[in-house]
């Protein structure tokens, strides 16, 4: 499985919650690096607790399925 598909396959598992608050995530780019740009979409984009939903959420997830990955960063919408 390439790694574009394994991290939406670890998305796929949170978005659920996101989009019970009105949010979403995208996968924007993995570069060569292996960093992994997202982007948070509709609510998830302008919250106050965005920050700890990528970190505590997002990010923990990720690296406990891939733990390879270089830095993980959310772009805003």
């Amino acid at each position: 499985m390439q790694l574009a598909q394994q991290i939406e396959t670890v998305l796929d598992t949170i978005r659920p919650y996101l989009h019970a608050d009105g949010g979403d995530v995208e996968l924007v780019e993995v570069q060569e690096n292996l960093d992994v740009i997202l982007r948070l979409t509709g609510a998830c984009s302008s919250c106050s607790m965005s920050e700890m939903t990528m970190t505590a959420g997002i990010e923990e997830s990720l690296r406990k399925s891939i733990p390879n990955l270089g830095k993980i960063v959310a772009v805003k919408e």
